[in-house]
């Protein structure tokens, strides 16, 4: 019995298309932003970094620690992947996307922790919602960097 999905696997089951086909990135975004809840949008979006992500980040993390801790490193680590990927890029040092992404974990934690769910509005309210969640936590993100800068 297999217990471990692979990548193509992961992906047709989060995008309902395999890798590749031609609709992947219209279902990605359809299905992430009319997600039910902000949990929930993370289960759909990217489903090729989120599955490296859950094997080699969450999967092990959950193993010592409480899954909501696990829950926010993840985001950290993927945050501060985010941050090296464009550092790299710009050749200058960069820290934006680990606390943007901290935040969206917290905000996903307790999302989870509250039961939060909008499963019975319309797609259009659903996913305004759930890009509310990302506008306003990269603003707060925003701030408080600024108010960090001397």
């Amino acid at each position: 019995m297999q217990t471990t999905l692979s990548l193509s696997q992961y992906v047709k089951k989060r995008n309902g298309v395999p890798l590749g086909a031609n609709h992947s990135m219209r279902n990605m975004l359809s299905r992430a932003l009319g997600a039910k809840s902000f949990p929930i949008f993370w289960h759909y979006w990217n489903p090729i970094w989120g599955y490296y992500l859950s094997r080699n980040v969450m999967r092990p993390l959950r193993q010592f620690m409480p899954m909501w801790l696990a829950v926010l490193l993840t985001f950290l680590v993927s945050g501060a992947l985010h941050d090296l990927a464009v550092a790299l890029v710009k050749w200058q040092a960069m820290f934006f996307f680990t606390p943007w992404f901290g935040i969206m974990g917290v905000i996903v934690i307790a999302s989870s922790k509250y039961r939060l769910s909008y499963r019975d509005r319309p797609w259009v309210i659903r996913a305004l919602i759930n890009l509310l969640f990302i506008f306003s936590s990269f603003v707060l993100t925003e701030l408080m960097l600024s108010l960090l800068r001397p």
